[in-house]
């Protein structure tokens, strides 16, 4: 398998974990990050993964995917909406808040709450892939 190959299935599997995960899309890795554990993999410095360097390298990646996954959960799915509607009960009980809080549908604040945060995100993500 080439690069291309490995980087191309690798692209195909986030297409497929943002069709069925709902929520903000995953970022795939990047050539470059795919590069550095394709060379981790590389044991014997060759070039050429071999069935037990190839494993290693699904290895890694799995793992990798799982971290994804589970933080894109505990980020998306638990903490931002429960930190939206702290939030929201927080700025209800401003005086000067309090009617246009109130106002403000709990779907809709926690959807600005989770884009703030995928914003933040995205942003932090593309500072340290430039940083690399």
């Amino acid at each position: 398998m080439t690069f291309r190959d490995v980087y191309d299935a690798i692209l195909l599997v986030f297409n497929y974990m943002n069709k069925i995960l709902r929520g903000p899309q995953f970022v795939p890795p990047t050539k470059e990050e795919v590069q550095r554990m394709l060379q981790d993999s590389d044991t014997n410095k060759n070039g050429i993964l071999d069935r037990e360097e190839f494993a290693t390298f699904i290895q890694n990646f799995t793992s990798d995917m799982v971290k994804r996954v589970t933080m894109h959960i505990l980020v998306f799915v638990i903490f931002t909406p429960a930190l939206a509607f702290c939030a929201k009960y927080v700025a209800e009980r401003l005086p000067r808040l309090r009617k246009s809080i109130r106002s403000i549908p709990n779907s809709l604040y926690a959807g600005f709450a989770t884009a703030g945060v995928l914003l933040i995100v995205r942003l932090s993500h593309k500072r340290l892939v430039r940083s690399n």
